[in-house]
């Protein structure tokens, strides 16, 4: 560590919140990815905390997917998490204008009779048909999230006819059908992989996952219901606050 850094003890932060903090400047400014951290021991030592206090300041990086360990190796310094988009953008566009290959994996498609939680979400009476596409999203081969796709059978019947492997759908959405997405909206929540997921994201079973629910209209027509869940150990969530100010 090259930085000047020392733990106050004073200070009524926590001594392992206050070593996270240098860590965290430490993995921003000087270490690459996959580099080794200092091991509990060196950290206890350099900082004249306890073995535990250091251990719980490493822990906390561990589980937001800052560092990984490798056993009986160490601990390493993770790929940088991406924010998610707050736009109405496709995957494939915002990998790209990160520099990143993206890349889709066909896991399925079909035609279904829509349940009701679906014929609700795209306007459609309960039982109609709509395709569901199943994708494993990739940046730089990476697994990064799973897709599952509902739009209306009758806006685009055939869907399906075609290998979505590394294919964006909004694209040919756009250049096959001239259907362009104009708004949208969506919701974030916290989850958990099961095992099937897990697999597919290269995840352990009972990882934490971000689930994000988005509906997509073009003009008055709602176009697609998609169901996605995210690695959280790749992604974050970051919004602009406005402060509203009151006579």
């Amino acid at each position: 560590m090259t930085r000047a850094a020392t733990i106050d003890a004073r200070s009524p932060v926590p001594k392992y919140y206050q070593l996270r903090e240098i860590l965290l400047d430490l993995i921003e400014h000087e270490l690459a990815v996959d580099t080794p951290v200092p091991s509990e021991r060196e950290l206890a030592a350099r900082y004249g905390l306890s073995r535990m206090t250091a251990r719980q300041a490493v822990e906390h990086l561990v589980s937001e997917g800052r560092l990984y360990r490798v056993q009986g190796k160490g601990t390493f310094v993770a790929q940088p998490k991406i924010d998610i988009p707050l736009r109405l953008t496709s995957f494939t566009e915002d990998m790209r204008a990160r520099g990143m290959t993206p890349g889709a994996a066909d896991l399925g498609r079909r035609t279904v009779a829509a349940s009701a939680a679906v014929a609700r979400e795209l306007g459609l009476a309960a039982g109609d048909p709509v395709h569901v596409i199943e994708r494993l999203r990739t940046a730089d081969g990476v697994p990064m999230a799973l897709e599952r796709s509902h739009l209306p059978a009758s806006l685009v019947p055939d869907l399906l006819e075609r290998s979505w492997r590394n294919q964006s759908l909004y694209e040919v959405l756009a250049r096959e059908h001239g259907i362009i997405l104009d708004r949208g909206d969506q919701v974030i929540e916290a989850g958990i992989a099961d095992s099937g997921d897990a697999g597919l994201l290269d995840l352990a079973p009972g990882s934490a996952v971000l689930l994000l629910q988005r509906r997509c209209w073009a003009g008055e027509a709602a176009v697609e219901y998609v169901v996605s869940t995210y690695r959280a150990d790749r992604y974050q969530l970051r919004a602009s606050l406005d402060v509203s100010l009151r006579a």
